[in-house]
């Protein structure tokens, strides 16, 4: 068996911009953390038939690879040219549908589970453009690209896109306890709302496309692109309460470009720690609409977690991963 594990993500700056609509026409930039919360994805060969065996919330059985259901897992095993006699787990410390990257974070994992078990090694930018062509080449999702470089490369990253699409990968370092600080204070909580980011996102980019003259997503992303440089800028000077203003900054940007990107609960809980709790900003993470909640809060950080967790929303224990996907065990090889 082979087992890979790799991190989910969460962006601190830039959101958005990744995506093909903006980046061919102005460039893109994220600035991102992997956290040490995980997918896990299995990989076996049968010894006695030649199915293909998936199990994640559902299970599928099939002789040919073109059956399966799950369009992540076909369209990788299809790549490599796995046509039969192959079975696939997956489990995951957060659901799906929390705006952390699990899609990508599954297909970077399969990837580089399928090309331990065929020995066809690769570097963590091929993987990373490999998991990009089958996401939004061959299944025509309307994602960007940050999702799947995380998920490979890990750590706390910048991710510069030309309009060419070539991704250029910088490490972040901050010293330990200016990093602890940064965990400390910026606290992650969950909504217990899940859904589909590809509502949202299919809105931002068709709005792209259009080329209006006035284009309020074009000019949000614009801002939030330069936000995301000065969220980079505060960041690696450990300016962490300019990080919260500027995390709100985002926030409001963000707002402006679809009504689906928040909703009641967020943004009265949201108005009602800033008052009180002594938030300074915070942001949903992902596309929008449910998911995870971050927040800025440097002082009376118990406090806010009471508060917090009388509505439902409990804090999410995180460190930074330094490292993205990784083959756990290969006990096929």
């Amino acid at each position: 068996m082979i087992v890979t594990k790799t991190p989910f993500r969460v962006t601190l700056g830039g959101g958005g911009t990744d995506l093909p609509s903006y980046y061919q026409k102005h460039g893109g930039m994220i600035f991102a953390m992997a956290i040490d919360k995980c997918m896990y994805v299995m990989l076996n060969k049968p010894t006695v038939d030649q199915w293909i065996r998936i199990h994640y919330t559902q299970s599928e059985q099939v002789e040919q690879v073109s059956k399966l259901k799950h369009e992540l897992a076909r369209e990788a095993l299809r790549f490599h040219g796995i046509e039969h006699s192959i079975e696939i787990a997956s489990l995951a410390d957060i659901p799906a549908g929390t705006g952390v990257g699990s899609s990508s974070c599954y297909m970077v994992g399969l990837l580089n589970a399928i090309r331990a078990y065929q020995r066809k090694y690769c570097s963590l930018q091929e993987l990373a453009e490999e998991a990009c062509h089958i996401e939004l080449d061959i299944l025509k999702k309307p994602i960007g690209k940050q999702d799947q470089y995380m998920a490979a490369f890990g750590g706390l990253t910048l991710l510069e896109i030309e309009p060419s699409g070539k991704v250029v990968v910088k490490s972040i370092n901050l010293g330990l306890g200016a990093r602890q600080d940064f965990v400390n204070n910026t606290h992650i909580y969950y909504t217990g709302i899940r859904r589909s980011a590809e509502d949202v996102l299919i809105e931002q980019d068709s709005a792209m496309k259009q080329n209006k003259p006035l284009n309020h997503v074009a000019d949000s992303l614009h801002n939030i692109k330069e936000l995301g440089y000065r969220i980079l800028e505060a960041i690696t000077r450990e300016n962490f309460d300019i990080w919260g203003y500027l995390l709100d900054e985002h926030w409001q940007n963000k707002k402006r470009m679809s009504s689906k990107v928040s909703f009641s609960k967020v943004d009265v809980i949201y108005d009602e720690v800033k008052q009180n709790y002594n938030v300074l900003g915070g942001k949903v993470i992902g596309a929008g609409g449910g998911g995870f909640l971050m927040l800025y809060c440097e002082k009376d950080a118990r406090k806010l977690e009471a508060f917090m967790a009388k509505q439902g929303m409990h804090r999410l224990h995180y460190s930074i991963s330094d490292v993205g996907t990784t083959v756990l065990t290969n006990y096929l090889a």
